[in-house]
C-alpha cells in the first residue's frame, strides 16, 4: 500500500506576540519582540532572571471549556492554552469530528515540561500548610493528560500519543502524526505542543545551567526585547518563554474527499539522536537529520528556498547548527530565519509555533526577520537581519533540536 502523504489543513498559535494568529503574524513581519519583564511569579531582589516571553491572558476567549469551574480544576495553564490552540486550529481546518470519523482522528499534541507547576503548588501546600494536595494535582502534572483533554474536548478516538523530545517536541508531534497517516492508522491528527515553563525553579535551573540570557558583566543594560540574539556575535543565551501551537494534519485523500483547503504538505522528514552529550548538540547527527529530511522529500539542498532554524541564541548551539547547515548546503545557504529572536524559547512549544510561522510565510511569500542581529565573523549567514523579506518558497526546511540529543527536521512543500 502506498503511504499516505500528510497535508496541513489548519493551525493556530498563542505566543508572546499575542493570542490572535493574524495579529501575531503582523507583529512578526514588523520585526516586533514579545520579550518583556518576567512577572509570572514574585521576583526576589537576587533572583537571577528578570525577563521572559509571556503569553497574554485568554480569559476573554469564548470557548465553553474555559469556564471558571474548568480552570479551577485544571489549573495548570498548559491545559487552557493547549486546548484553545487545538480548538481554534480544528475550527480553521473546517473538520467536524463526527462519530463516523472520530475513530480515525488521532492526537499527538504534547509538551516538553507539562504541568510541573501543579507539583510545585502541591508540594508548597503540603510543606507550608500541612494540607494534602488538591485531587486534581496529579492529573494536572501528567504530560499525556494534555492530549487526553484535547481528545475529550474534540471527541477524537483514534491513537493518542504524547511525544516528548525536549525542545523538539512540537515538530516531533507533527512527524509522529505523519507516521500514523502513512501507516493508515488515522485520517486526521491533532498535533502540536504547549509549554508554560515560567515556574520559579525551572527558570532558576536554566540559569544555573548557563542556558538563559545572562548579560556580560559591565555590559550596558538594554531593554528586554534586545536580549534574544540568534546567530549574533553578542548572543548570551536564550530567553525562556511560553507558548502553544497546534497543527492539524490530514491525509491528502481525506482532505480531498471532505473538501478541505490545503496548500502545503509535509514532503519529508528526518529524526536522529546525537548519542553524544545531554545538552551540547553534535554537528554530525544534526547534519544527517537534515540530509535525511531532504532525501525523504526527494530533494537537493538547492531546492530549499529558506530555513526556519532552531537557533536558541546560545554560543555553542547556534555555531553547531550553522556548521551543520554549511555542510549540507555547501556554500549555497539559503536565507535562515530564527523566530526565537522575537518569541524567545518556549521549550517544546517553540518548534510548533515556529512551524506555524514558517507555514504562514510559505503561504504569504515572506521570510520572517531575525532581529537583534550583529554579524558574527565565524558565521557567514543570511539571517534576514534587515527585516521581513519577500521570498517565493516552494520548499522550506524546519530544524528543531532538544536536550538529550533529540533532533527533528522537516521539509514542507507548497502545492497550491
Amino acid at each position: 500500500m502506498k503511504a499516505k502523504r500528510a497535508v496541513i489543513v489548519g493551525y493556530d498559535a498563542i505566543s508572546p506576540l499575542g493570542s490572535d494568529l493574524d495579529g501575531q503574524w503582523r507583529q512578526a513581519v514588523a520585526g516586533k519582540s514579545g520579550i518583556g519583564p518576567l512577572t509570572r511569579f514574585p521576583l526576589k531582589d537576587d533572583f537571577p532572571v528578570r525577563i521572559a516571553g509571556q503569553m497574554p491572558d485568554i480569559d476573554h476567549e469564548p470557548y465553553p471549556f474555559l469556564t471558571a469551574r474548568h480552570q479551577a480544576a485544571w489549573h495548570s495553564p498548559v491545559f487552557r492554552y493547549g486546548m484553545l490552540s487545538a480548538a481554534r486550529a480544528l475550527g480553521r481546518s473546517g473538520i467536524e469530528i463526527t462519530p463516523a470519523i472520530a475513530p480515525r482522528v488521532a492526537v499527538t499534541y504534547s509538551s516538553a515540561v507539562g504541568g510541573i507547576d501543579a507539583v510545585l503548588t502541591a508540594d508548597r501546600r503540603l510543606q507550608g500548610e500541612n494540607r494534602l494536595p488538591h485531587p486534581y494535582a496529579n492529573p494536572n502534572s501528567c504530560i499525556n493528560m494534555i492530549g487526553g483533554k484535547i481528545a475529550m474536548q474534540t471527541g477524537a478516538r483514534g491513537p493518542i500519543i504524547a511525544t516528548i523530545t525536549a525542545c523538539a517536541t512540537g515538530l516531533t508531534s507533527i512527524l509522529t502524526g505523519a507516521m500514523l497517516l502513512a501507516l493508515n492508522r488515522a485520517d486526521v491528527v491533532i498535533c502540536g505542543a504547549v509549554d508554560c515553563a515560567l515556574v520559579e525553579p525551572i527558570v532558576a535551573g536554566f540559569h544555573t545551567m548557563n542556558g538563559v540570557f545572562n548579560p556580560r558583566q559591565g555590559e550596558e543594560e538594554q531593554p528586554p526585547e534586545k536580549a534574544s540574539r540568534p546567530f549574533s556575535l553578542d548572543r548570551r543565551g536564550f530567553v525562556i518563554s511560553e507558548g502553544a501551537g497546534s497543527i492539524i494534519l490530514a491525509s491528502r485523500e481525506f482532505a480531498m474527499a471532505h473538501g478541505l483547503r490545503f496548500v502545503i504538505e509535509l514532503a519529508g522528514w528526518g529524526m536522529t539522536s546525537d548519542a553524544h552529550h545531554f545538552v551540547v548538540p553534535y554537528v554530525d547527527t544534526i547534519r544527517q537529520c537534515m540530509v535525511d529530511a531532504l532525501q525523504d522529500a526527494g530533494l537537493q539542498p538547492a531546492d530549499i528556498a529558506a530555513v526556519n532554524a532552531h537557533a536558541t541564541s546560545t554560543r555553542v548551539g547556534d555555531q553547531v547548527e550553522y556548521d551543520a547547515l554549511t555542510q549540507v548546503f555547501a556554500g549555497a545557504l539559503p536565507p535562515v530565519s530564527a523566530n526565537k529572536s522575537q518569541i524567545g524559547h518556549a521549550m517544546g512549544a517553540s518548534s510548533a509555533i515556529e512551524t506555524i510561522l514558517a507555514l504562514r510565510g510559505m503561504e504569504e511569500g515572506v521570510v520572517l526577520p531575525t532581529i537583534n542581529h550583529r554579524p558574527d565573523p565565524e558565521m557567514a549567514i543570511d539571517c534576514v537581519a534587515e527585516g521581513a523579506r519577500a521570498v517565493v518558497q516552494e520548499h522550506v526546511l524546519k530544524n528543531a533540536f532538544g536536550f538529550g540529543g533529540c533532533n527533528a527536521c522537516a521539509v514542507f512543500r507548497r502545492i497550491g
